[in-house]
C-alpha cells in the first residue's frame, strides 16, 4: 500500500481515518458524503473473482465497476502520463476540498464517480453516454481550450455534452457541469491490487437513488438492493464488455 500518500483526517464523529489519495480542507460533513465518505475497503476483481492488478490494466481503457452502492456505477482508468497533483477543487456548494492525484508506480491510475453532475446520465447495460475520450481523439464536448490542450484525453458526457478533465481530479471543463465528478479514494498494495475505500467530493447519490427508482428495479431487484454498500470484492470490467452501446459526441 502506498502509505506514504495517506493523510489522517478527523471525520464528524471525531473519529479517524486513512485518505489517500485526496484530502479535505475546510468542512469534513461525512455524515452526507458531500465532501468525504469513507466506506468498506473492497478489493477489484475481474468477472472470474480473479484480483485485477494495477500493471495488468490497459491504457485508457474505460473500466467500470460499482462502488461503494451496488448501483453506482464508477469508471478507473490508467492514464498515459502522470496526474497533476494537489488538486484545488470547489463543489456546487462552494466546498472546497484537494485532489492528490493518481495512485500506482506512475500515478495515473485514478477513479471517479461515473454519474454526470448535470443530470446524472451514467452507464447501464443497455447504454453509456459518459466515457473517457482518449487523447487525440475529438469530442463536441471539449475543444481542448484551457487547461488540457489538444483533443481528447477527458472524460466526456454526450447526453449533454460536459466534460471533465481526468489529470486533475475529474474537474468540470465546461458550464454544462456544475461541480467535478467524485472521485473515488484508490489505493495500489504492495502486491499489486488495487483497492476502493471511499468517496471524495459531491457524489450525488441521494438524488440518484430517487430519480432512478424505476432502474433500479429493472437491474438490481430494486432500491433496497441497489442501495446496499459493496462488500468485500467490485467486480471490474471493461466498459465495451459492461453495456451494449458506448455513445460518444
Amino acid at each position: 500500500m502506498e502509505r506514504r500518500n495517506f493523510l489522517k483526517v478527523a471525520a464528524a464523529t471525531g473519529a479517524m481515518v486513512a485518505v489517500s489519495p485526496s484530502t479535505i480542507t475546510g468542512e469534513l460533513r461525512a455524515d452526507d458524503g458531500s465532501l468525504f465518505q469513507a466506506y468498506e475497503k473492497v478489493q477489484l476483481v475481474d468477472a472470474a473473482g480473479t484480483p485485477i492488478k494495477a500493471s495488468a490494466l490497459t491504457k485508457e481503457e474505460n473500466y467500470v465497476f460499482n462502488y461503494p452502492h451496488v448501483s453506482t456505477p464508477a469508471l478507473l482508468l490508467d492514464l498515459p502520463e502522470p496526474t497533476n497533483k494537489d488538486v484545488n477543487l470547489v463543489s456546487e456548494n462552494g466546498d472546497k476540498y484537494v485532489w492528490k492525484g493518481g495512485v500506482g508506480a506512475k500515478q495515473t491510475i485514478v477513479a471517479y464517480t461515473a454519474i454526470c453532475a448535470h443530470q446524472m446520465a451514467h452507464p447501464t447495460p443497455d447504454d453509456s453516454f459518459i466515457q473517457y475520450c482518449k487523447k487525440g481523439q475529438s469530442t463536441m464536448a471539449y475543444d481542448g481550450s484551457g487547461d488540457v490542450k489538444g483533443v481528447g484525453g477527458v472524460m466526456v458526457c454526450s447526453s449533454h455534452l460536459a466534460a471533465y478533465d481526468v489529470t486533475s481530479g475529474c474537474k468540470n471543463l465546461n458550464a454544462t457541469a456544475p461541480q467535478p465528478l467524485a472521485a473515488i479514494i484508490l489505493e495500489v498494495a504492495e502486491d499489486d491490487t488495487i483497492w476502493a475505500s471511499g468517496v471524495l467530493g459531491s457524489d450525488r447519490f441521494s438524488d440518484y437513488f430517487k430519480t432512478f427508482k424505476p432502474e433500479l428495479k429493472k437491474y438490481y431487484g430494486g432500491k433496497k438492493a441497489g442501495t446496499k454498500h459493496v462488500s468485500g470484492t467490485a467486480t471490474m470490467v471493461a466498459m465495451k464488455d459492461f453495456t451494449k452501446e458506448m455513445i460518444q459526441y
